[in-house]
C-alpha cells in the first residue's frame, strides 16, 4: 500500500513505523506528514501521542466518513533535524459521501526530548 502521506514510498517504510513506535520523525515536516497519513487510517492515538501536552485535547475523535486523500506540502520554515522549532504550511485534501474540500493550515511545532511534537495552528 502507498503511503498516504504521497511521499511515494509503502506506508510500511514511510509513516507506518512513525505510527507503530519503532522510529520518530526526523523533521518537523515528516511528523506533518505522518499525521496526516495517521488521518488517513483513523489512527487518534498516533495523533494524541503527537501532540504537544499544552495544546493536545483529552480526546479525539476522528470521522469515519472523512477520507483523506490528498497532502500537499506549501512551505516550511526551520523543523530540521538541529532545529528546536518549525512551521509547516500545508493544505490537506477530504472528502466524504456528500461533499468534498480541503484544509490549509500554517502549523507550529517543537522538539521536546528528541521528538517533534504538533503544538498548534500558527
Amino acid at each position: 500500500m502507498r503511503c498516504p502521506c504521497l511521499s511515494g514510498l509503502p506506508y510500511a517504510e514511510c509513516c507506518e513505523p512513525l505510527h507503530r513506535g519503532v522510529t520518530t520523525a526526523p523533521t518537523a515536516e515528516q511528523l506533518m506528514r505522518s499525521r496526516f497519513s495517521a488521518f488517513a487510517v483513523s489512527d487518534a492515538d498516533y495523533l494524541l501521542a503527537t501532540w504537544h501536552p499544552s495544546t493536545r485535547p483529552a480526546t479525539l475523535t476522528l470521522e469515519p466518513e472523512l477520507r483523506w486523500y490528498r497532502l500537499d506540502i506549501i512551505d516550511r520554515s526551520a523543523g530540521g533535524p538541529l532545529d528546536t522549532r518549525g512551521e509547516v504550511e500545508f493544505e490537506a485534501f477530504w472528502r466524504s459521501p456528500d461533499t468534498r474540500g480541503s484544509q490549509r493550515e500554517r502549523s507550529t511545532f517543537v522538539r521536546e526530548g528528541g521528538r517533534w511534537l504538533y503544538v498548534a495552528e500558527a
